[in-house]
């Protein structure tokens, strides 16, 4: 009974797709969660609520470095083996099955069309990750009075995906927020993040 509980939570926990993702990619290494983000093209608020609740459920750990980072990486690798046995079942010839066929080859070539546009979609996205590559080594390059190390370009990054507080951006991008306050406060500043309350924007991006 105990084993069938466990599966079932854990089907449960993988029954979701970007939760899947992750533990692929952390199957490779540790990541950090602008490493999640970036890699998966995810929200860092989304990445830390996975991450957060895999943890809780003992799948995931984490550890901090020497620079405060904190990382993840699998506590227990997950192998499920689900095996389907075929069930016969004899009957009559209905004329219906024609109309059955008729469906099945429909989905088929719907499936087909789907695969590919999802093909077409990758390649896109490849492009994407290139010209955001680009565009981070110019912006270091040509603004090093702004972007004076990757902790500032980590910072753009992490609210070019979502607006986020300061105690969301410690845990999105493992810079202490004791380093970040002043980073904010430089971006202000020259008109680069707007503070709502608590929480920083960048501006030109979610809201405006």
């Amino acid at each position: 009974m105990h084993d069938a509980v466990e599966v079932a939570r854990l089907l449960d926990i993988l029954g979701n797709r970007n939760r899947r993702r992750i533990i692929e990619l952390l199957r490779q290494k540790p990541c950090f969660v602008t490493e999640i983000s970036d890699t998966l093209t995810l929200s860092p608020k989304a990445v830390i609520d996975h991450l957060q609740m895999m943890e809780r459920e003992a799948i995931l750990s984490s550890q901090t470095d020497e620079r405060r980072r904190k990382y993840y990486y699998l506590a227990h690798d997950i192998l499920i083996n689900v095996s389907l046995k075929e069930m016969q079942i004899f009957t009559e010839s209905n004329p219906e099955d024609d109309h059955v066929d008729e469906r099945l080859k429909k989905s088929v070539t719907m499936l087909g069309r789907m695969i590919r546009a999802h093909d077409q979609i990758l390649e896109n996205l490849e492009q994407i990750n290139h010209d955001i590559e680009i565009k981070i080594n110019d912006i270091a390059r040509n603004h090093k009075d702004l972007f004076r190390s990757e902790r500032e370009i980590t910072v753009i990054i992490a609210l070019s995906h979502d607006s986020l507080t300061v105690p969301e951006l410690e845990q999105a991008t493992g810079i202490s927020a004791g380093d970040l306050v002043p980073i904010l406060t430089l971006f202000k500043r020259h008109g680069l993040v707007k503070r709502i309350q608590d929480t920083y924007t960048l501006r030109g991006v979610h809201a405006e």
